[in-house]
């Protein structure tokens, strides 16, 4: 069994912060969706994701199992995010466009880090602007910390009074409703290598 330790760059601190937990990859002797992936990282599909349950930007409640089908790109960040959370969602968006336009359907979700400023219609906001079907997700600091856990999310408040920043880990996770895990994404991944990786994985399924 090999172990690596993801680390993760905060978009406010510019810092290298070590994500918190072991990513343990449990080799295989075959793995369809190896070839697909831009990462050196493997990880193992029942080591990242897990069963939770949140609160859609509708304001219902939800399940992993209602809002992860078939290809799902998931993110975690806030919609007060100067800089980095955009980005990535925004990245994420559009490759879920392009994927679409390949006949491929990627849903994508934004979960965020800030339950005490990201209300529901703060997440509508947010995910509308970027993608009519992007994803909103908040919930009680407890769910969402089981959330973060499960997916090896680093999540931290930085700063006191109403504009405070959040260092967080900025990866993507590109899961499947029947196959768990599939890659990970990195922030500098263009929206073209990540709806490749999704066509490529969307041929293996």
């Amino acid at each position: 069994m090999t172990r690596a330790i993801l680390y993760a760059s905060s978009g406010v601190a510019a810092a290298i912060l070590g994500v918190g937990g072991w990513l343990v990859y449990e080799g295989q002797s075959v793995d369809r969706f190896a070839e697909c992936r831009n990462t050196t990282v493997a990880l193992s599909g029942s080591d990242i994701g897990g069963p939770f349950s949140l609160i859609s930007e509708t304001g219902d409640a939800v399940t992993d199992a209602d809002v992860i089908d078939g290809l799902t790109m998931v993110y975690f960040g806030y919609t007060y995010c100067p800089d980095v959370c955009p980005l990535d969602a925004g990245r994420n968006a559009e490759a879920a466009d392009l994927a679409q336009a390949q006949g491929v359907t990627m849903s994508t979700l934004f979960i965020t880090i800030d339950p005490e400023r990201d209300t529901p219609e703060e997440l509508a906001n947010f995910t509308d602007y970027l993608h009519d079907d992007m994803i909103g997700l908040t919930g009680t600091p407890e769910a969402l910390e089981a959330a973060r856990k499960s997916y090896h999310v680093y999540a931290a408040k930085n700063g006191e009074g109403e504009d405070y920043l959040m260092d967080h880990s900025n990866y993507s996770y590109l899961m499947h409703s029947d196959h768990g895990f599939l890659a990970l994404i990195r922030h500098n991944e263009t929206a073209e290598q990540v709806a490749q990786t999704a066509l490529c994985m969307s041929e293996r399924i």
